[in-house]
């Protein structure tokens, strides 16, 4: 079952819970998603391959809780020639695992801004993020905006309750049996329990310095966004209901598309995926067309 809606969209409102995942089983040395890691030993982005300028549009795309850039593995052959894919590769994990996580939001969205500005990334460009992601695409849409520099063609956002309804969760507190129980709850071990629980082991610092990068988050009024975004929630989702997605609208001027899909919190890694590549790619290549029709205007004559 997939359902949509696009009205249109209002002016915000306030304060916020977690957006946690998992997904096992990544080998960043087989990782071919679409970049490298590291900018400097406290910047936040993996830079973009070379032969991605070249792309009319960058998707920059922001991990969840505990996440690596595997989870979008072979995007890009879905997305088309025109989107560069550039995943975030945080501290802590994979290439940068003897990197100390962030802890702090405030932190790691200076530094991703900062990133982002240093590989040439803030122009003609996108955002996704889901869950933890969902909340750093959107903090860092602003930051950049506050900057002076333009906002993303699209935001999408996943898997993660609106920004100012963050506040209601503490499970960076919970005992490690605590955590490993609410992963499995959420479906974040895959379908190999043995295996998913192994990595998590190995895995469940940086997991905790996620959740609290999300859990000590408050929101803070500032003027929404202009750009427009689609948000996507599953119908199995606990912790990003569909009107929690819902409220996302509040955080644009622009318009808001809604998709409501089958699925748990981990519905971009199971059935539910093509359906969400699809979108993106349909959001996109409208952009790019109205891009190219602004362009041949310009190209006319007088």
């Amino acid at each position: 079952m997939h359902t949509i809606e696009r009205p249109a969209a209002r002016g915000p409102s306030a304060p916020r819970p977690l957006a946690a995942g998992w997904f096992p089983g990544f080998n960043p040395s087989t990782d071919t998603a679409g970049a490298t890691a590291t900018a400097t030993a406290t910047a936040t982005a993996t830079a973009a391959r070379a032969g991605g300028r070249t792309a009319p549009l960058r998707l920059v795309c922001l991990p969840y809780a505990g996440g690596t850039p595997s989870v979008h593995r072979n995007w890009a052959a879905h997305l088309g020639d025109d989107v560069h894919v550039v995943p975030v590769l945080l501290p802590g994990r994979g290439l940068r695992s003897r990197e100390t996580p962030y802890t702090d939001l405030g932190a790691l969205v200076a530094d991703l801004a900062d990133a982002l500005i240093e590989h040439e990334l803030a122009q003609d460009y996108a955002l996704f993020g889901h869950s933890m992601g969902a909340l750093l695409a959107y903090e860092v849409a602003r930051e950049l905006r506050d900057r002076g520099l333009p906002e993303p063609a699209h935001l999408f956002v996943s898997g993660s309750k609106a920004p100012h309804l963050y506040g209601d969760r503490r499970d960076h507190l919970l005992s490690d049996a605590d955590l490993r129980q609410l992963v499995r709850d959420l479906g974040g071990l895959g379908a190999d329990d043995t295996i998913g629980s192994s990595y998590l082991e190995r895995r469940l610092p940086v997991l905790r310095a996620d959740l609290t990068v999300c859990e000590t988050y408050r929101w803070t009024p500032r003027r929404p966004l202009s750009c427009p975004m689609t948000a996507f929630s599953a119908t199995g989702d606990p912790i990003a209901s569909a009107h929690e997605m819902e409220a996302w609208r509040v955080h644009t001027r622009g318009s808001l598309l809604r998709h409501h899909v089958e699925g748990d919190h981990f519905f971009l890694n199971g059935p539910s995926r093509p359906y969400l590549l699809r979108e993106i790619r349909a959001e996109l290549d409208r952009h790019l067309a109205r891009r190219l029709d602004r362009l041949d205007r310009l190209d006319r004559p007088m």
